[in-house]
């Protein structure tokens, strides 16, 4: 028998099913009452994995979610082309692809041999979860100028091997190696 939620126990990043479909919560926020006899309400942002639609809902506290039929497989990121975007699955070997639509922002730190998680609903693949830093190379950046910290944030636009640009340290150079933040887009640390 599948685990059922409830909705008053749905947090951020928990995931459940809603008329047979797959979703993430973003946000989640419990509103009680003061008369009495009120019902203790629910408001979820959630996320579709299936199309990526994000939208509001209320629920009462009490329904009920089943839990969804999701895995997350380690894969590696292996090219793209006019069919999607390939990726190997690490226990079965076999190649899996994603639409375009579901890749999102996870484009600006993908690159060849990346190791991700794919998520499988139903065992086909939905998505994808990246890791939480990713080490990719300085493609560009103007060289750091003394004298350049008169605002007190001493950092210059760079541009990393994906086309992904964010803001360094005036000494990091081209051709370095740096972390980046998967969930705040920005600079991590030198790797």
């Amino acid at each position: 028998m599948a685990v059922l939620i409830d909705a008053i126990d749905v947090k951020k990043r928990t995931l459940f099913e809603l008329d047979n479909t797959p979703f993430s919560c973003l946000e989640a926020e419990v509103n009680t009452p003061t008369a009495r006899g009120g019902q203790t309400l629910v408001r979820l942002k959630i996320r579709n994995l299936l199309t990526n639609a994000v939208f509001e809902r209320t629920f009462k506290a009490g329904e009920k979610f089943k839990e969804p039929d999701l895995q997350l497989v380690p894969a590696s990121y292996l090219y793209s082309d006019g069919n999607g975007y390939h990726f190997l699955d690490q226990e079965t070997f076999e190649t899996l692809t994603l639409a375009e639509e579901v890749m999102g922002s996870a484009l600006d730190f993908l690159i060849e041999g990346a190791l991700v998680e794919l998520l499988k609903y139903n065992g086909n693949p939905v998505g994808l979860e990246l890791p939480m830093y990713v080490e990719l190379t300085v493609a560009h950046t103007e060289p750091g100028v003394r004298g350049d910290s008169s605002s007190g944030t001493v950092t210059k636009p760079a541009t990393l091997e994906t086309g992904l640009e964010i803001r360094v340290p005036l000494f990091i150079k081209e051709g370095e190696k740096v972390k980046v933040s998967t969930e705040n887009r920005g600079f991590a640390g030198r790797a």
